[in-house]
């Protein structure tokens, strides 16, 4: 989750506003509930047990980018209109960055310990460019199918995080350039909804039946989910969700959340009817006009609904279970395990609660909220040292042997529908 913005160094200008959106004031508890109805849908999913959980990754990118970007215009209106990117930036690390680099480094030694061969052979070969937040790109440049990739790469789920971090990077900047003299959230959010007409514009163009992977997993072809949910934090809409009313809100709120969960109940992967010529689109919009209407009238049915304390505490730790879902999934297979069926996914699930519960507690809560050593130059010297580590480990992890003693992929899967299911999915976070 992001955290407050604090001012430090390189300071913009941006010009205030009247009319602040609703993440400006409050937490909002049903993005909680949101958020772990979202990844309790990729984790069925991966399971094999929930077509249309994939989703979930696109309800994500949607709550980043509201979350994201009510958090900088909150910023620039508190600050007479400045955005301190450099302190931004330092959130995002703080937020993201260790638990990322704790599951790069358990998962690297947990394949050299315990995994087969060709789990280890392609998490070594992934894992710089995890490291680098860039996995999505190098997924693609390497044909790794996503729909298809036989459940061999332990850190295929984490394209979308790339997909986020370059957004996190390249989004605060041009909010800057654009976010300028008079009318600043109205051209903030012009911009938003130009980049988001422009992205579905070229998913559509690029979309090729053959391998839908690079549209699924391309920055650019993606953006037009966090972009929707930016536009949807913007004083524009906010006035607009203003003028409609909370009761009206609500009743949209109530009416979005049963139409999406109907279209996640018929959506089958990429089989799914024209998913990659607007359906991703449109599921994104809805989405976005859900988050917006639940922070306008958080306590209707729908937000009481998602306030529920399960799928709350799902949300509180949506991002180090997305983390550690699929490693688990597939190093656990029904061959290790004995079983298949219900009682392996519950078993897997469990097992990822479990781990994404540990990394909260003992990595992300302590770094996030209560290490002074985390910030400023300390934070940028213990980044550093923390890459080096990673980078060690890597090079001193043998790479496997490949030949007579290598692993038939096909055995890594479990029969019948309990086996991971394509690649992987994401948060926020």
């Amino acid at each position: 989750m992001p955290t407050r913005p604090r001012p430090e160094r390189t300071r913009h200008r941006i010009p205030a506003t009247s009319a602040p959106a609703p993440t400006a004031d409050r937490h909002i508890a049903p993005l909680d509930g949101l958020r772990g109805l979202a990844v309790l849908g990729v984790l069925l999913f991966h399971a094999g047990r929930f077509g249309g959980g994939f989703l979930g990754v696109d309800l994500f990118f949607v709550l980043s980018g509201f979350l994201i970007t009510g958090l900088l215009l909150k910023e620039a209106r508190a600050r007479d209109g400045r955005i301190d990117l450099v302190a931004f930036w330092g959130r995002r690390a703080r937020r993201l960055l260790p638990a990322l680099a704790v599951t790069i480094a358990g998962v690297l030694i947990l394949a050299w310990v315990c995994g087969p061969p060709v789990l280890l052979r392609f998490a070594l070969d992934d894992a710089p460019w995890v490291a680098a937040n860039l996995a999505n790109w190098h997924f693609i440049a390497d044909h790794v199918g996503y729909w298809n990739a036989g459940g061999t790469h332990l850190f295929d789920h984490l394209w979308s995080i790339g997909v986020e971090e370059q957004f996190y990077l390249v989004w605060p900047l041009a909010l800057c350039v654009v976010a300028r003299g008079r009318d600043a959230e109205r051209r903030v959010a012009a911009l938003a909804a130009a980049g988001a007409a422009v992205s579905l514009a070229v998913m559509v163009l690029a979309a090729a039946p053959a391998d839908t992977t690079r549209v699924y997993e391309g920055t650019d072809t993606r953006a037009f989910s966090l972009l929707l949910g930016s536009l949807t934090a913007t004083a524009p809409v906010s006035r607009l969700l203003d003028r409609v009313g909370e009761r009206t809100a609500g009743r949209w709120s109530l009416a979005l959340a049963c139409g999406i969960g109907a279209y996640w109940g018929m959506a089958d992967g990429q089989n799914s009817p024209s998913l990659f010529h607007g359906g991703l689109f449109l599921h994104a919009l809805a989405a976005a006009l859900l988050v917006a209407c639940l922070a306008r009238a958080p306590r209707t049915p729908a937000g009481r609904a998602l306030t529920a304390p399960p799928l709350r505490r799902l949300g509180l730790i949506s991002y180090s279970l997305y983390l550690w879902h699929w490693p688990v999934y597939l190093l656990l297979s029904d061959q290790r395990l004995g079983f298949s069926g219900w009682s392996r996914t519950a078993v897997l699930i469990a097992v990822s609660i479990a781990a994404a519960s540990l990394s909260k507690v003992v990595v992300e809560d302590p770094i996030r909220f209560r290490a002074r050593w985390a910030r400023g130059r300390t934070g940028a010297v213990a980044l550093v040292t923390a890459l080096a580590a990673l980078a060690a480990l890597w090079a001193l992890i043998p790479q496997p042997r490949t030949g007579a003693g290598s692993v038939d992929v096909t055995r890594l899967l479990p029969a019948g529908g309990d086996g991971p299911a394509g690649g992987g999915h994401p948060p926020v976070f």
